[in-house]
């Protein structure tokens, strides 16, 4: 007698999805069958706020405000858009690939059913995936937030089943396509974490544990200096604070270059600009506490809260950073040139820096910059100077201190603090200066188009310009002399910062 067959003894296709089936439609009665305490009322409501991503759209903006960090930020951008890709494969792909029918409600209790049910497909579960891909993106960026964000996340999953509109199998294939949908956007857009550490060259500074010999000068009407003062006084009792209005700043600090070892500030931009020049010209290394809007010289150092500057105050790390250097300054009478950390610029720039300042204190930051935006792309008309010998007319010329590179489609970040160049971009004039700005921003660094140029150089020489032409740098306005020489002053600043191990 001959044995079976090896073919034999292995279930057909058909037959293992069919035991797949009854174990699926066997886990979807249990659920159905079981009494969950609190949950009929919870579940139902949850799974209808999760349509159409509402749900993690009305988290992203919560993190985003409440949390109040760039890293909050950073999180809820990321978790928004692992959503929109993991929902644009879902609805493109996932649903027309198994054509599944959804579970019979005839198991499932009333009061647990939805109103309106679902007419797709039931595999893979769309909710799922939209749960997964938020909670995965923020989780890439911020593991705190990534786990006072998965357990809504799980309960939106679950919310599926309790509900009667899914089988477990179909949440969880959404669950997994939605994880990967995060991972594969990390592939193409890396998080904070990945991106190389700036390299700085290390420099010499005095470890000052709890802040000893260090003065703090807060602007008090920067962002959230006064709030971030506070955690610094608790941080470091033995520092001295100072808190100041924007008049008295100048005076502040330099008062408090001569008291201590070193200097410390706390504020936006502008505020930690006015700081560098003071702390450059006595020769005194500078800790710089983010307490502005947008804080992006400290982000760039690698410090986004008041922990990290006091760790390397407690260990003395510090490192040698560029300053950029303009020619004449905003008080030309005087003679003495300007100073920019992040970035000088003509154009529509400086107008979008006032029209926002004077919008933001009656709808706030954010709002206000939007506002900007839309009064200043209407209305503005391009810029005449000569540049680098030849007359254009300009929509944006952007002079950064530091090459900045990509992240994502727009530039970012900087990974060198002291290479010695200046990063020019140039929007040249014509129609439709917002598809201009935008398509600049596209093409990132170290390119030329009839719409744009971008640049390294170590000087630039602007001409030509009309007296009185206003200019931006590290968010402040000013207005400009007929000529504008900008260069670099090479390693000329020691900031405190965490280095890499």
């Amino acid at each position: 007698m001959s044995s079976p067959s090896h073919a034999s003894s292995v279930p057909s296709s058909t037959g293992l999805r069919t035991w797949l089936h009854q174990r699926d439609l066997a886990a979807f009665r249990g659920v159905a069958g079981r009494h969950w305490p609190g949950a009929d009322r919870v579940l139902p409501r949850l799974s209808r706020g999760a349509d159409h991503g509402l749900l993690w759209f009305g988290a992203a903006v919560g993190m985003a405000a409440l949390g109040g960090s760039a890293r909050a930020r950073r999180a809820a951008l990321r978790g928004v858009a692992s959503l929109a890709v993991a929902s644009a494969a879902i609805n493109t792909v996932g649903k027309g690939a198994v054509h599944r029918e959804r579970p019979l409600l005839d198991v499932v209790p009333v009061l647990r059913q939805l109103k309106r049910q679902p007419f797709t497909t039931s595999f893979p579960s769309g909710h799922a995936a939209s749960a997964a891909a938020f909670a995965t993106g923020v989780a890439l960026e911020s593991k705190g937030w990534g786990a006072a964000v998965a357990p809504l996340a799980l309960a939106v999953a679950a919310s599926r089943v309790y509900t009667g509109v899914h089988y477990p199998s179909d949440v969880v294939a959404g669950a997994v396509l939605g994880a990967g949908a995060a991972f594969a956007l990390r592939g193409v857009v890396p998080t904070r974490g990945q991106l190389p550490a700036p390299g700085r060259p290390p420099a010499d500074a005095p470890a000052l544990p709890r802040g000893r010999d260090l003065v703090v000068v807060a602007n008090r009407e920067s962002g959230t200096a006064t709030a971030t003062a506070s955690l610094v006084r608790n941080a470091l009792p033995l520092a001295e604070v100072v808190e100041c209005a924007p008049g008295e700043l100048s005076a502040e600090l330099e008062r408090a270059a001569g008291r201590g070892r070193a200097l410390g500030i706390c504020g936006g931009d502008g505020t930690v600009n006015s700081a560098a020049a003071v702390a450059a010209s006595h020769g005194v290394p500078l800790a710089v506490f983010p307490g502005g809007t947008l804080n992006h010289f400290a982000y760039d150092l690698g410090i986004e809260t008041v922990d990290d500057v006091c760790a390397a105050l407690t260990a003395g790390d510090a490192v040698r950073v560029d300053v950029g250097r303009f020619r004449p300054g905003p008080k030309a009478r005087d003679g003495a040139p300007g100073y920019f950390l992040n970035a000088f610029s003509l154009g529509v720039y400086p107008e979008l820096v006032r029209s926002r300042e004077h919008w933001a204190p009656r709808i706030g930051s954010w709002p206000a910059g939007l506002v900007a935006a839309f009064h200043v792309l209407r209305g503005q008309r391009p810029l005449e100077a000569e540049l680098q010998g030849k007359r254009r007319p300009l929509w944006l010329l952007f002079v950064g201190n530091g090459m900045f590179q990509r992240v994502g489609p727009a530039p970012g970040r900087r990974h060198n603090l002291a290479d010695g160049l200046l990063d020019l971009r140039v929007v040249h004039g014509g129609r439709s200066p917002g598809l201009r700005l935008l398509a600049a921003a596209v093409a990132g660094p170290l390119t030329r188009s009839p719409v744009h140029a971008a640049e390294r150089r170590r000087q630039v020489r602007i001409s030509g310009l009309a007296p009185g032409t206003p200019y931006a740098y590290d968010g402040e306005v000013a207005e400009s002399e007929r000529e504008l020489l900008i260069d670099k002053l090479p390693e000329a600043l020691t900031v405190y910062c965490p280095l890499p191990i």
